[in-house]
């Protein structure tokens, strides 16, 4: 987009992503995120003395406003262990206590920055200083006044490859298969999560028969599995695309920037039950909203039970 002087606005994306699956009792960590903005805040300046010339747009807005980007992954790892199903108002409103936490806490960490270091250059203008853009039409604040080192704060990024890496479930979106059919040097195993082992194991209704069978039907709906751990292991497709949205909608409301997720609908799903989504978006406070229909486009993942569907529909069409 553009600046308030017409001149392109080039974005340096400097993201942290806290695994919530690791930080369970987050509260008991006061420092995690003064540490983690200070970390955010040095990359910043790295980037403003290390950037080539070509870059000196994204320079420019780095050294403007210092936004950085806390955000979270493990979400759905948190409400398993919790016991909290995904698709609940109890869910929802702790996503939502969670995100109003790590959102003030890194305002308070960045005021602490800017006391030694300064607040961001484009400070004064901005929603957090004392210039007219802070304020509203009728006089009201945007945001109260506060000595921020940086501009923005929070996001929720996707969290793709790193949530691979940590072993834990992607920014906010819920688990997408509880197991599914991995090759093995050749040979199809299948791949279960670890939590639903765990309680397998514990709960003695565990077999390496029920594990594969999950596996290659891509859900835990069988008579072996009780009813209080369907519950709390819902996965993507399982989820009611209203609660994709409400969950959005939750961390939305505690978090300066976009939240990625992705509100996922079956291949039978209609253009009004989509609009309805769009519709419930906008009236909740997102700031964007993604939908994908099962099978609307190629090389995205999915359980073998779908990709099976995605194949009799095509030959149908044959």
């Amino acid at each position: 987009g553009l600046d308030k002087h017409g001149e392109q606005r080039t974005a340096v994306c400097c993201l942290s992503s806290m695994n919530l699956e690791t930080y369970m009792e987050w509260k008991d960590h006061p420092t995690m995120v003064e540490d983690i903005m200070r970390f955010l805040d040095n990359v910043i300046q790295d980037f403003i003395e290390r950037a080539p010339d070509s870059m000196e747009r994204a320079r420019y807005s780095a050294m403007r406003e210092r936004s950085v980007g806390l955000g979270v992954m493990g979400w759905a790892d948190m409400l398993v262990r919790l016991g909290i199903a995904y698709d609940s108002q109890e869910g929802v409103d702790l996503g939502r206590k969670v995100m109003e936490f790590l959102n003030e806490e890194s305002r308070n960490a960045s005021e602490k920055l800017a006391e030694t270091r300064g607040v961001f250059p484009a400070w004064e203008e901005s929603i957090w200083g004392a210039d007219k853009a802070a304020v509203r039409a009728d006089g009201s604040r945007i945001r109260p006044e506060r000595n921020l080192r940086n501009c923005n704060l929070t996001t929720v990024a996707p969290t793709g490859t790193i949530s691979i890496f940590a072993g834990c479930s992607g920014g906010i979106e819920p688990l997408f298969a509880v197991a599914f059919m991995r090759n093995q040097a050749g040979s199809l195993m299948p791949d279960v999560n670890p939590d639903f082992v765990r309680m397998a194991q514990e709960g003695g209704w565990y077999s390496e028969e029920l594990m594969e069978n999950i596996a290659n039907e891509g859900h835990i709906h069988f008579d072996e599995v009780p009813e209080d751990i369907q519950r709390i292991f819902r996965t993507a497709h399982d989820i009611p695309p209203e609660w994709h949205v409400r969950m959005q909608a939750a961390f939305q409301e505690h978090c300066d920037s976009a939240i990625s997720k992705t509100t996922n609908f079956p291949r039978e799903a209609t253009e009004e039950q989509v609009r309805e989504i769009y519709e419930l978006a906008f009236g909740l406070g997102c700031k964007g909203v993604t939908v994908y229909r099962e099978g609307s486009r190629e090389g995205i993942l999915q359980t073998d039970d779908d990709a099976k569907k995605n194949e009799e529909a095509e030959a149908e069409k044959v």
